[in-house]
């Protein structure tokens, strides 16, 4: 989410140079806040960005939302004079002021009383910076850069005070701070500036903002039109704003009051002061309104990212920015993604990929820092998205062969089961065969699945083809045992004579009948044998009973009745039966024995 808040730049064109050789008062109590902290400072090689814990700690302390005023330009041009006049405060109790040719203000300085106003019916705390000069002594450009953008960053109105002229490099860093306005808080009424009478210093910025001829297309003038045409967003939108010299003696400023100073320059300071407040907002970041302690938060993000580049730029400071954000942004992803329960068809991983990633660049679109440069972030995080989805993809494929592979060995093991049922029956064989064909199509998903239908109908039709050719001659020699058992049970067990009889029947028919008059072929094609099979399958196999299954709790139990009858029946009934039996007492000890 961009920063609301639009960033105010106004050009102040001033023939203001300070110089003062009274020493600052500086208030001795610490706990004053009616006194300059600093902020920011540099480290030991003037380089790079510091924090100043004293001057954080006062700004904690504020609980209203922030607004933030800041003054930038070269050194010696009296930006630290400017703000006391903005202030109300005199050299000795505001801002240090030097009068020497090196800097006065190092780093960046707060006023520690905010001046307290009413914006949209809301108490705001405006807060004054004081920036260390450009271009001192002693310093390399890349301070000077990061002194700059964080002003830029961190304030809602930027007074860019400028010593008379526009000099080139005021054009490269006017260009900077568009730019990173631009990028943190849109164009829409940037630049607020008021006209003069006569040759307006707007018409001076016009003029310093023309292109230069380029006939012979050098590159380094090709850059500077481009920065000049990059400033064009201050053309109908912008006027500068001139301050005359306040005093000819500018040595003696701070010791004269404001009788003693020019009127014009007098009237013309007022006019700023109802500009600045006229045009100052509270800072904004990500849709809510910084106080103390979120300004100080900002602050430390700004100083992080300014140091982390050699060169800071835009893009840097948003990519550093949008670090974080990406990351979470990321990990909402992750998470969308991870709730998900592998495996899953592709086209389903597939729009939850989209969902999720939806989700994603929404949270980042509203989050995010930046309006150009944030589309690298984009293009990081859709590329971190896309890494994240193809590890999603692998891991899909891993658990869709990982199932399916468990599913195809368990069919797999169910296929050779039936291969050595005790009893075969082809309706047993097709009724495993039909669930395990149903269970693999329904709970094998994912990528892996085409592949392993493959496997399983070549494993399939094998077992099937198998289980077919074996089916008929194990039939056969079961029915082969089968009559001899029952021989042996009707001649010696419960001496049924028909029963014995039908039995051998059946053995010489299997035995010798279909050896003279069928071929093993045809046999499996005749009639005859065709309802012998459906008679076998009747028996052994239904829906209600399971035959090879209760095999031998079926054998126990006929025993049982058997011995059960042969037993006790007898008794009950004595010798007499409606079958015709064996007759066991021919010949037998009563047989009466003639001569």
């Amino acid at each position: 989410m961009e920063v609301s808040v639009r960033l105010s730049i106004v050009l102040l064109f001033s023939t203001v140079i300070v110089f003062v050789a009274s020493p600052v008062a500086v208030v001795s109590f610490p706990d004053d806040l009616h006194r300059a902290f600093p902020i920011v400072e540099p480290d030991p090689g003037h380089t790079k960005l510091r924090l100043a814990k004293e001057g954080l700690e006062a700004i904690e302390k504020i609980t209203t939302p922030i607004a933030a005023v800041a003054v930038i330009g070269p050194y010696r041009s009296g930006k630290s004079f400017l703000l006391n006049q903005l202030l109300s405060l005199s050299c000795y109790e505001g801002f240090g002021v030097g009068h020497m040719r090196d800097t006065k203000t190092k780093g960046i300085w707060v006023w520690g009383t905010p001046l307290e106003t009413v914006i949209g019916g809301k108490k705001i705390s405006v807060l004054y910076l004081d920036t260390e000069g450009f271009e001192s002594v002693g310093k390399s450009n890349v301070y000077d850069d990061r002194i700059f953008a964080l002003a830029t960053v961190l304030s809602s109105v930027l007074i860019y005070n400028l010593p008379e002229t526009i000099r080139e490099a005021d054009i490269s860093r006017l260009s900077f701070a568009v730019e990173l306005a631009e990028e943190f808080y849109g164009r829409d009424k940037m630049l607020h500036l008021s006209q003069l009478k006569g040759k307006s210093v707007q018409e001076m910025v016009n003029e310093a903002l023309q292109q230069v001829p380029n006939s012979n297309g050098d590159h380094n003038i090709d850059q500077v039109n481009q920065i000049r045409k990059s400033l064009a967003i201050m053309g109908d939108n912008s006027t500068a704003f001139s301050l005359p010299q306040p005093h000819l003696q500018r040595t003696r400023l701070c010791d004269l009051k404001d009788s003693d100073l020019d009127p014009l320059y007098v009237e013309k300071r007022e006019r700023l002061k109802k500009l600045v407040a006229s045009i100052v907002h509270p800072k904004i970041v990500q849709g809510r309104a910084l106080n103390g302690k979120d300004f100080v938060s900002f602050l430390e993000q700004i100083v992080e990212a300014l140091n982390k580049g050699e060169i800071p730029s835009t893009g840097s400071l948003v990519e550093v920015f949008n670090k974080a954000i990406l990351e979470r942004c990321l990990k909402l992803y992750s998470e969308g993604i991870s709730n998900i329960q592998l495996p899953l068809a592709q086209d389903m991983l597939q729009n939850a990929h989209e969902q999720a990633k939806t989700g994603a660049l929404k949270a980042f679109e509203q989050q995010h820092f930046g309006r150009h440069h944030a589309k690298q972030s984009v293009m990081q995080l859709e590329d971190e998205i896309n890494k994240a989805f193809k590890n999603a993809i692998l891991a899909n494929e891993y658990q869709s062969s990982k199932l399916c592979e468990a599913l195809y060995i368990r069919c797999e093991d169910k296929m050779d089961q039936l291969q050595v049922l005790r009893l075969p029956s082809m309706a047993k064989f097709n009724a495993g065969f039909l669930q395990c064909n149903r269970s693999f199509q329904d709970e094998c998903v994912g990528p892996s699945k085409a592949n392993y239908e493959q496997r399983m109908a070549k494993m399939l039709m094998k077992s099937r083809s198998l289980f077919i050719k074996e089916y008929n001659h194990r039939l056969f020699n079961w029915l082969v045992a089968f009559s001899l058992v029952m021989v042996v049970v009707g001649r010696f067990v419960i001496k049924f004579i028909l029963v014995e009889i039908g039995a051998w029947i059946m053995f010489i028919f299997l035995e010798t009948y279909t050896r003279m008059f069928w071929s093993a072929e045809s046999l499996y094609y005749n009639p005859a044998w065709h309802l012998i099979v459906a008679t076998w399958e009747a028996i052994v196999y239904s829906p209600f009973l399971d035959l090879d299954r209760w095999s031998i709790p079926v054998c126990a139990m006929l025993l049982l009745l058997l011995l059960y009858w042969k037993c006790y029946g007898r008794r009950k009934h004595g010798g007499r039966s409606v079958l015709p039996l064996y007759d066991s007492h021919r010949g037998g000890a009563n047989h009466r024995r003639t001569d």
